[in-house]
């Protein structure tokens, strides 16, 4: 018996053994050969840079099996593709896919289309079976197309995937009214993910899909509550996400509090305003809720107490104002993710100093609450991974319970309050992220190493620390990220700490007094990427502390006092992309291989002590922003010097020669040259620079005319969107990242980056003063984007000013003040609709001001003093603005705000009231009479004269009448 037992066994062990290897079956020839046509075709596509990045592992040896290849997924026994992805697409130009080199795949029930290469797939077409041709793909369930450039004509062949049950549009290019109607037959269709496209309008169609049960429009162009409506009739949706649309109003009631089987509804970041409905604390089985960044208000409706299975709320950065209550949430057991804060910074977060809430959270963030202490209720918590009480008005000591009783928090952020000390818990933690910038600790915190050896991020910027730079951060092997910049730290920086923090890739220590050389030669910051050390006080030259950081990027030693040459081992940083050692007492020349790195797109030496001959050219593939202004520069400006730079300043040298007739101008976009000795007349070349925003030729000895040509500068030439100044991206890589909670659509994580923004300031003379427009790396915050400026002035130029000066419609300022110039006002300045600054000042105009200036309602400062200006002054809008000390030096100009009356005969008031300009006015006057009354004398007197010498008619009349008063006269005398 045992031996057949045994036997028995035997023969099931074979058996299983049997169908394993019967489940490993490889591929079958017909796909395999389909999957290696499907490469042909994408590579026929790709660029020639990116071919050896498609699809790798699909080869034609015929060892490989095809289940094994990247993106290939196989049933285990049929050995039939049912899994695809194509991967990343490095594309020569958006290119469509040929949907019957999928038909092989009769098996395949994932199809994922997405990327994120270049240019990527932008439609479908099949030359025989045309819109039905997914309908041979029977078995398709998860299809999904995001981060592609698809558009609405996708909609018909997606409409015969009837199997589809997901389906995946995120990141693309739908846009226009709801295209339902091109999905009516997918009736199997339980997820619909159409994020980040640009859809709006009715969505009436949905009930088509009764299986619907997740739905995402976030991210689109959606902007009225009453498109909402059809949702209420999608009983089976358990997962709605609107959010960074545009809905204003109040949260439509009648919509969400009627689809009970909601289980998350995500509308943050639209417009939403009143209070918190009421109504949604009927939605039992509700687990996610967030309404953050709309403009909602009121208080916490005490019908969220029945919100039982809640697990995240978020009302952040609403417009909450007053009391507060969190009384609702005690009994929310499953609550794990509050936040809360209200951009009305008047909020007042009331709870009982008893309050023991019934739930466990993981994340807390209380921004923006005016809590003057730390919530009692966070003593109790003791799973918290996140606590962020930023912004609050919180003061005297972090607890070191935040620590001691929350084992495993990961996140601590207490920026902007008035705390004065950081005791360090007893006890050895894991926090990875501190931040506790901008408080008022004075005294850094005493044996942090000990107390937090792992911390990877660590900002206690703002903070007025004194004495020397902390030891104890020396021992902090993990730490990637520091920022102690803003404070009052002084002397040399600790060897323990240069040769210890071997894992730093942020560091910023600017706007303090440190001392001593530059970074001593033994530094060991292998990985470093960031380095800021502007604003200090370090002598001395450049040295080779940075000799083994050669993956640098971003370097800013600028506002110290360092001396010598740039050093030659920066050139072998070839991923430099920002160098910033402005305003030290470097000398020397520019060396010719530092604007030949590959990656440099920011070089900012100006306020040094450079000198000799420009670089003849940028070897820059990007484009580069040079500030090379207040050195010692001299010789003439090279013509290829604009190749491949965007931004110039070259202003307070000692620049010679005329402005070359540049050559590649393409890229420029700001040129400034300003304060050198440049002659010669303004070269018509100058008017092929079609990007231009900023340009400044004042302070020269140029001459001759002003091309009227310049009017083909791109001073609103352009349309807004179409020409952006294309600021150096920030540099961004992520460097942590702690998922916290994850739902459908929602994930919830902070992550950490070591991202830096380059400040572009650029001082133009605007307003009669300089002004610093400035623009972050990512250039839609700031000025210096929507600044546009043309500065002739103090020149020698003469000549009329071009009506053609008219057409730059967006120009801002406009200087051509102390020149020669000797025209008149051209009425057609009446188009500048932006310009704020016009000054004309100390020229030769003459004429009068043109009355159409009136017009301009930005105009902030008009300057005319000192011309040969007359006629009355106009008057009205910004012109009733204006100052006397605009028209000084034009005696001819009359009317308010001088006191020049243009009226020719003045009433006795004003005779008693003038002064010293009444008496200049009056003495014009009779200079004026005198003139006239002696001119109408010699015409009479020529005239007489002219008739005496002729004989006709008028003289013989003439005669007798003088003989006739001759005899008349002899008569009367006695």
């Amino acid at each position: 018996m045992e031996g057949k037992f045994f036997w028995g066994q035997y023969l099931i062990w074979v058996m299983l053994l049997l169908g394993q290897l019967h489940g490993c079956k490889g591929c079958i020839m017909k796909e395999r050969e389909a999957l290696l046509e499907l490469k042909k075709y994408l590579m026929s596509r790709s660029r020639e840079s990116g071919l050896d990045y498609v699809l790798p592992t699909w080869t034609n040896d015929t060892k490989s099996d095809c289940c094994q290849w990247d993106g290939i997924k196989c049933n285990r026994t049929s050995g039939r593709v049912i899994g695809l992805s194509v991967g990343d697409m490095y594309f020569k130009e958006s290119s469509p896919l040929n949907l019957s080199l999928l038909h092989p795949f009769e098996e395949v029930r994932s199809l994922n289309l997405s990327t994120e290469g270049y240019n990527e797939f932008n439609g479908f077409f099949d030359d025989v079976e045309g819109y039905r041709s997914l309908s041979r793909l029977r078995n398709l369930q998860i299809m999904d197309l995001s981060t592609n450039y698809f558009n609405n004509s996708i909609f018909p062949f997606l409409n015969a995937a009837t199997s589809l049950t997901t389906l995946i549009l995120t990141y693309n290019e739908m846009d226009g009214p709801f295209p339902i109607k091109g999905l009516k037959d997918l009736t199997n269709l339980e997820l619909l993910d159409l994020r980040a496209n640009k859809l709006k309008g009715s969505m009436q169609e949905l009930t088509h899909l009764k299986k619907l049960r997740a739905l995402d429009l976030s991210s689109n162009e959606f902007s009225s509550s009453i498109e909402l409506q059809e949702l209420k009739n999608l009983i089976n949706l358990e997962v709605f996400g609107l959010a960074q649309n545009h809905v204003d109003g109040p949260i439509p009631i009648e919509v969400f509090c009627k689809i009970k089987n909601l289980r998350e509804l995500d509308l943050r970041g639209n417009h939403f305003v009143g209070q918190l409905p009421i109504c949604l604390g009927s939605l039992k089985n509700l687990r996610v809720l967030d309404l953050s960044s709309n403009q909602l208000s009121g208080n916490l409706p005490s019908s969220f107490s029945s919100l039982v299975s809640l697990e995240y709320l978020s009302l952040l950065e609403n417009n909450f104002a007053g009391s507060f209550s969190l009384n609702p949430l005690t009994n929310l057991t499953k609550l794990k993710v509050f936040k809360l804060s209200s951009r009305s910074q008047t909020i007042q977060v009331k709870m009982e100093s008893t309050w023991q809430p019934k739930f466990q959270l993981s994340v807390v963030v209380l921004r923006f609450c005016s809590l003057e202490k730390i919530p009692s209720f966070l003593v109790y918590q003791k799973k918290l991974r996140l606590v962020d009480l930023s912004s609050n008005k919180l003061f005297g000591n972090i607890p070191t319970w935040l620590l001691t009783n929350n084992p495993e928090l990961e996140v601590l952020q207490l920026k902007n309050n008035s705390f004065i000390s950081f005791p360090m818990p007893t006890i050895v933690h894991n926090l990875q992220i501190l931040d506790f910038s901008a408080n008022n600790i004075g005294k850094f915190p005493d044996k942090m190493d000990h107390a937090l050896p792992n911390l990877v991020r660590l900002n206690g910027s703002n903070n007025g620390f004194q004495g020397y730079f902390p030891t104890a951060i020396g021992e902090m092997k993990n730490i990637s990220f520091l920022d102690l910049s803003n404070n009052n730290f002084s002397g040399k920086l600790p060897r323990s700490f240069v040769t210890g923090c071997v894992s730093l890739m942020f560091l910023k220590l600017s706007h303090n007094k440190f001392s001593g050389h530059f970074l001593p030669r033994e530094t060991n910051f292998p990985s470093l990427d960031v380095l800021r050390m502007d604003n200090n006080l370090f002598t001395g030259k450049i040295g080779g502390g940075l000799h083994n950081s050669t993956m640098l990027r971003i370097l800013d030693m600028s506002n110290n006092e360092l001396t010598g040459a740039i050093p030659r081992w920066l050139f072998e940083f070839s991923y430099l992309d920002y160098v910033l050692i402005s305003n030290n007492f470097l000398e020397g020349t520019i060396p010719p291989s530092l604007l030949g790195m590959p990656f440099l797109s920011f070089l900012d030496l100006s306020g040094n002590q450079f000198s000799g001959a420009l670089p003849l050219h940028v070897d820059s593939e990007l484009g580069i922003y040079m500030f090379l202004q207040n050195n010692n520069f001299t010789g003439p400006i090279p013509d290829t010097l604009l190749q491949s730079v965007q931004i110039l300043d070259m202003r307070n040298n000692k620049l010679s020669g005329s402005i070359p007739q540049f050559v590649d101008t393409e890229s420029i976009n700001i040129l400034l040259l300003r304060g050198n000795n440049l002659t010669g007349s303004i070269p018509r070349e100058l008017c092929d620079l079609r990007n231009i925003r900023l340009l400044d030729l004042s302070d020269n000895k140029l001459n001759g005319v002003i091309p009227s040509c310049l009017s083909n500068l791109s001073f609103g030439r352009l349309q807004e969107d179409t020409m952006a100044l294309n600021i150096p991206p920030s540099f961004l890589q992520t460097s942590l990242e702690l998922e916290l909670y994850k739902s459908t659509f929602l994930v919830d994580k902070i992550e950490v980056d070591r991202s830096t923004y380059q400040e572009t300031e650029i001082k133009f003379a605007a307003k009669q003063r300089y002004d610093s427009y400035s623009g972050r790396s990512e250039f839609s915050e700031g000025i210096l984007r929507l600044m546009y400026g043309l500065d002739l002035s103090n020149n020698e130029l003469s000549g009329v000013i071009p009506t053609e000066l008219g057409g730059l419609l967006k120009l801002r300022t406009l200087n051509l003040s102390h020149n020669s110039l000797s025209s008149s006002i051209p009425s057609s300045f009446s188009k500048l609709k932006d310009i704020e600054s016009l000054d004309l000042s100390h020229n030769m105009l003459h004429g009068s001001i043109p009355h159409q200036l009136t017009s301009l309602t930005s105009l902030a400062v008009f300057d005319v003093s000192y011309n040969n200006l007359s006629g009355i002054i106009p008057q009205g809008k910004q012109f009733n603005t204006f100052e006397e000390d605009s028209y000084l030096g034009n005696p001819l100009l009359c009317g308010p705000p001088t006191s020049r009356s243009c009226e020719t005969k003045k009433s006795p008031e004003e005779a008693d009231n003038g002064g010293e300009e009444e008496d200049d006015e009056a003495a014009i006057d009779m200079v004026v009479f005198y003139f006239s009354t002696s001119s109408t004398y010699v015409t009479a007197l020529i005239g007489i004269l002219a008739l005496m010498c002729f004989d006709c008619p008028w003289r013989r009349a003439w005669l007798r009448f003088v003989d006739v008063f001759i005899v008349a006269v002899k008569n009367m005398l006695p």
